[in-house]
């Protein structure tokens, strides 16, 4: 029994460890040009409105967030590796990678954090060839055509998915 509690004891602290530890919130490629690109599709928001909404979110919910952005496909893949040892979960917006990218499924599978994808537009109510994301497949849930409040919704899933029994494991 002691042998037991012990470990019980070692599996709550590995998750308030993992609650400490930031949410990593990846934008990819064109998020940058919120604002600018298409506002009929992404509305008028910047990336900067983006992430003050995800700061504010993450803290009412007593998490911290980590915004990064990039359009280049092998720093998001890295900065993914990374947050295995780093972040206690990942909101990732792929853009177009989502749609393509092999090695961005590749590291959020590996990762094994609980992963949320998230699109500002409907990506069903576009082109046919966005209706099919292959990093769904590493993700725990998929919000879309919510505009950039989908983030918040992202960051209330995680924090429950963290406060969850089976938080440790992504699927």
């Amino acid at each position: 029994m002691d042998a037991r509690l012990r470990g019980h004891d070692a599996e709550r602290m590995t998750v308030a460890t993992k609650k400490s530890q930031p949410i990593l919130v990846l934008n990819g490629p064109n998020l940058n040009m919120l604002g600018v690109r298409e506002p009929k599709t992404y509305g008028n928001k910047t990336l900067r409105d983006l992430e003050v909404l995800c700061k504010v979110s993450a803290k009412n919910l007593s998490l911290s967030v980590d915004c990064r952005q990039s359009n280049i496909e092998g720093e998001l893949v890295t900065w993914i590796q990374e947050a295995r040892k780093t972040h206690a979960g990942i909101i990732i917006n792929a853009g177009g990678y989502s749609h393509t990218s092999v090695a961005i499924l590749d590291a959020l599978l590996l990762t094994e954090l609980p992963v949320i994808e998230v699109h500002i537009s409907n990506i069903y109510a576009r082109e046919k060839f966005r209706h099919q994301s292959l990093i769904s497949k590493a993700a725990k849930g998929v919000l879309c055509g919510l505009g950039i409040d989908g983030y918040s919704y992202a960051l209330q899933a995680m924090a429950k998915l963290l406060n969850s029994p089976k938080s440790k494991n992504s699927k």
